[in-house]
């Protein structure tokens, strides 16, 4: 079944969300290795169809061409950010990012500023000017006023002298300054909101930093400990195979041996219950009888062979295992049990198994690949065992994952009667 994933690089939602989180992360893991090995192998391809002799073109005169900058060792030059002693680390150069984004703005701000002041200290040297133009002429018909009043007492009084002018009143400068001084005082207030508004921005943006680098060393810590439980079960594994004796040489791959076919178990033929009586009471029906139907032919003929749902020392049908069971159903069963329990059912939408786990957390289901004679865990592991019974003997020492520490303790066994896997042995 990883195989299949693996080739067509698709996977069904519905096997998708019988996975948990930690499957659906080691299984994107094992798709981008498989991403890259074809890659790899497209780019070697192309190597090869590059050394081949080519016929050359003519070169056009206007024509461009790319040529990439080689190392030391002849090989196209790559720098990869970080791997360098000399390079510098993600905070810091996050921090002085942000260090010329602010004297930026600051500098920005200081140039409209400066624009803005001698815009207005032009403006009001124009509207002094203009104000000045309009009083002039005032001024001066007062002082001809002024001069031929001053002629006709003369004239009247004969040698009387004429009165003094008034000196001439020069418009004040308090209405003026008080005009720039509220400018300045608005064009402060507007700088300052400016300032506010881009240190909300810069904390946002600190705040959304801080959220994708957690993000990204949760990542990290699931793909390092998916690496740890590969290379922990893949020495085990290796353990397994050199306690078991020789074996042929690893370049040509053993199945597992096929063992012999069970006779079938004395519960299918009881006195007291009649056939059709007991399939209505102890199996849930599916809402689809054709998928339901598939899978029951599929466990008559290839998984009875495999002694599937039987105990490894015996032919009888071990506690742990169960028939056609629903995520909702097994979660019942366990739900009565304590943590450390677990079952093993047959999906209801796929022909495979799933193994339901009861933890201090809450109920898991692994899903079980049984699409070759082997059975392993789809996303977890890829150590193959024979039957179902080595596979759980093999995982009441040895934990399914890490991080979990799954071990099968307690098999969590038969609550309905009669059993619900009788309809997989008639």
């Amino acid at each position: 079944m990883l195989k299949q994933i693996l080739s067509e690089m698709y996977i069904d939602p519905d096997l998708l969300a019988e996975l948990s989180e930690e499957q659906k992360q080691i299984l994107f893991f094992k798709m981008r290795e498989e991403q890259i090995r074809r890659w790899k192998e497209r780019e070697a391809a192309m190597e090869k169809k590059e050394s081949l002799p080519v016929k050359s073109r003519p070169k056009k005169e206007n024509g461009k061409s790319v040529h990439w900058k080689l190392g030391a060792d002849k090989e196209v030059w790559v720098w990869v950010m970080g791997e360098h002693h000399l390079d510098k680390p993600y905070d810091v150069l996050c921090n002085e990012i942000i260090a010329e984004r602010a004297q930026l703005k600051a500098e920005q701000e200081a140039a409209e500023l400066r624009k803005t002041q001698s815009k207005e200290f032009a403006n009001s040297l124009k509207m002094k000017s203009q104000y000045y133009d309009l009083q002039a002429p005032d001024t001066r018909e007062m002082r001809n006023i002024y001069k031929k009043a001053a002629e006709e007492e003369e004239l009247e009084k004969g040698s009387r002298p004429a009165p003094p002018l008034e000196p001439e009143k020069i418009p004040k400068k308090e209405s003026m300054k008080k005009t720039q001084d509220e400018e300045l005082k608005q064009i402060d207030e507007e700088k300052t909101k400016q300032i506010y508004k881009s240190w909300k921005e810069d904390s946002e943006w600190q705040a959304s930093l801080r959220k994708s680098k957690a993000a990204d060393e949760k990542r990290r810590s699931l793909a390092k400990q998916a690496r740890e439980d590969y290379k922990r079960l893949s020495l085990a594994a290796e353990k397994g195979r050199s306690s078991e004796g020789p074996q042929s040489p690893p370049s040509v791959p053993q199945k597992p041996r096929r063992p012999p076919l069970p006779p079938k178990p004395q519960f299918l033929t009881p006195a007291g219950y009649p056939r059709k009586l007991l399939r209505n009471q102890g199996v849930t029906r599916m809402a689809s009888s054709s998928a339901q139907e598939d899978i029951i032919q599929w466990f008559k003929e290839e998984q009875l062979p495999l002694r599937a749902g039987y105990q490894k020392t015996s032919d009888t049908i071990a506690p742990w295992f169960h028939g056609i069971l629903t995520i909702k159903r097994a979660n019942e069963l366990l739900s009565t049990c304590v943590p450390g329990s677990f079952l093993i059912r047959v999906s209801e939408r796929i022909k495979g198994y799933a193994l339901s786990y009861l933890s201090e957390d809450g109920c898991k289901h692994f899903l079980i690949d049984a699409s070759t004679d082997s059975y392993s865990f789809l996303g977890v592991d890829r150590l193959q065992h024979a039957t179902l019974a080595e596979l759980v003997e093999y995982h009441k020492e040895e934990p399914i994952t890490s991080l979990g520490k799954e071990l099968l303790l307690y098999p969590c066994g038969q609550q309905d009667e009669p059993p619900d896997y009788l309809e997989l042995f008639e």
